[in-house]
């Protein structure tokens, strides 16, 4: 069995990491180049950076934030936020990201998926997927949490992985910053349903949510904020935690 991975994210709006709660009462907590450091260093797999306003905003990621991340990593970087076409992915690869990811514009422009597959491989395509389950439907949205669309996640999900999509990052926009514990009955289904990695984001609180991730939610891999950037929980102790568990990690 592959190693599961875990991933701090960096959610970052003007240049500030920042988190909230459901997508609201966002706050800032600290300087993205600095705990990207850290993060890498304490043994986390990957790093994911989301420019959380740029698609709302209406512009692009701050590609010099990005360089200025990647040069203190020696582990996989996932960017995404205010891509549009094929020259903003060229531009983030070139500032040192190892795979995009898209969320607003694969949406908007489904053929963006291939095209990127297409020209840089189906490995560094991440699509991001936010839903909220509204009436035991999860309703996909866009423009961090703002807009609904008419597309539903296990649907939309397949889509994207036919389409050319590497991997699908969902977060639980009920689940997000709550602390309560990930949707592990939707990733369990949407796990089932693809063959492709599933990252899971939204609702870490404590260890043992994460082993409920791995097991019961069948994801490939688990992401997190506030418990990272808080010091609620720090990534070595939590790979030692799940390996107790005889959940596969890299020590």
């Amino acid at each position: 069995m592959l190693a599961k991975r875990i991933i701090p994210c960096l959610d970052v709006r003007n240049g500030q990491t920042v988190k909230g709660i459901n997508f609201v009462n966002i706050r800032e907590v600290g300087d993205p180049v600095e705990m990207g450091a850290t993060y890498a260093e304490q043994g986390a797999d990957e790093l994911v950076f989301l420019d959380i306003t740029a698609s709302h905003e209406g512009r692009k990621t701050f590609v010099d934030l990005v360089k200025r991340i990647a040069l203190h990593l020696n582990i996989p970087f996932t960017v995404g936020g205010g891509i549009g076409d094929l020259s903003d992915i060229e531009a983030l690869l070139a500032a040192g990201a190892d795979k995009v990811s898209l969320n607003s514009a694969a949406i908007r422009k489904p053929e963006l998926i291939g095209q990127m597959a297409r020209n840089f491989g189906s490995q560094f395509v991440v699509v991001a997927i936010d839903a909220r389950n509204e009436n035991d439907k999860w309703t996909c949205y866009i423009n961090g949490g703002r807009i609904a669309t008419e597309k539903e996640l296990f649907t939309w999900a397949r889509e994207a992985e036919n389409r050319g999509a590497g991997e699908i990052l969902f977060t639980s926009m009920n689940h997000d910053g709550t602390k309560n514990g990930f949707a592990c009955n939707a990733l369990a289904r949407l796990s089932d349903s693809l063959s492709i990695p599933v990252i899971a984001s939204g609702g870490a609180g404590n260890m043992e949510h994460f082993a409920d991730v791995f097991t019961l939610g069948k994801a490939d891999a688990g992401l997190a904020a506030s418990i990272f950037h808080f010091n609620e929980i720090a990534i070595p102790e939590l790979k030692k935690y799940l390996s107790l568990k005889n959940i596969p990690v890299r020590l």
